[in-house]
């Protein structure tokens, strides 16, 4: 069964009010309560259908939902780009070095170095630049070389050192040879006994032996060979030094063991103390 029914007409409304009306009239006057059915009547026909010629009200359809947003893909940070370098620093200038101390200075450490010495350690001595000692170096070898010095400066591998020019060898040689052959002195001679039986000792330690300084007397017995450096004192840091093969060779010994007991050979105690009575 519909609900639905007729729209409500405006001109039945007015006749029907219009008989309802001169119905009323013929009774005696208008009755409230029937005035008051007949607008609660009309009100409720009001509300419940549409005006004639109305639309009814659209539907409100929901909003479309908006699109789906794409993932963006996340970026990795691009490493940045390292600062470009800026102009290298100009050199500084080179000291104002006097070029005679230089040279005399070059000369002195070329002279006390056993070994080829480099260029960098002699700049590093002489506090100057590399260049400026390799120019010197080359310098004093064209020097030595013009006036026919007794010596040479030779590089070496990567050091320079000087050695005697081999004109002069039969002059060196004959003086060594003689060397060999003198005798030692005293001073020699009691240095290495304390040497042979203290073995090894340091120089401070034979200086202090024999009371008195023992340098000149060392370096002649390192040149004969009878004596050499073996290795450094712990406490002081000196060298220590010890007879060489060529000593018992020498004195005919096999070993150091065969060397004779101080025993026998020390004075009596009397004599010292004549000899020192404040002792």
């Amino acid at each position: 069964m519909s609900d639905e029914r007729p729209p409500v007409s405006w001109d039945a409304l007015a006749a029907e009010l219009a008989a309802t009306r001169e119905e009323a009239e013929q009774r005696g006057g208008p009755d409230p309560a029937t005035w008051d059915a007949v607008a609660a009547e009309l009100a409720a026909r009001v509300a419940e259908r549409p005006a004639a010629g109305a639309e009814p009200a659209p539907v409100e359809e929901p909003a479309p939902l908006a699109p789906p947003v794409a993932a963006v893909p996340s970026r990795e940070p691009e490493p940045e780009s390292e600062p470009e370098p800026g102009p290298e620093p100009a050199p500084e200038p080179e000291p104002d070095l006097d070029p005679a101390a230089l040279r005399g200075g070059l000369e002195a450490l070329l002279f006390v170095v056993d070994t080829p010495v480099d260029e960098v350690t002699l700049a590093g001595a002489l506090r100057c630049p590399v260049p400026r000692v390799r120019t010197l170096l080359a310098e004093l070898a064209e020097d030595y070389d013009r006036r026919g010095a007794g010596i040479t400066l030779r590089r070496v591998g990567e050091g320079w050192r000087l050695y005697t020019r081999e004109e002069h060898a039969g002059v060196v040689e004959r003086y060594l040879v003689d060397g060999q052959r003198s005798r030692l002195t005293q001073a020699a001679l009691e240095t290495l006994a304390v040497i042979a039986y203290r073995q090894p000792v340091t120089r401070a330690r034979v200086s202090a032996i024999r009371g008195v300084g023992v340098d000149g007397v060392m370096r002649t017995l390192m040149s004969r060979g009878l004596v050499s450096e073996v290795g450094t004192d712990p406490d002081s840091g000196g060298g220590l030094y010890a007879t060489t093969p060529l000593f018992l060779e020498r004195l005919g010994l096999e070993s150091l063991d065969e060397l004779p007991e101080l025993g026998p050979l020390l004075p009596e105690t009397s004599s010292l103390l004549d000899e020192h009575p404040d002792a």
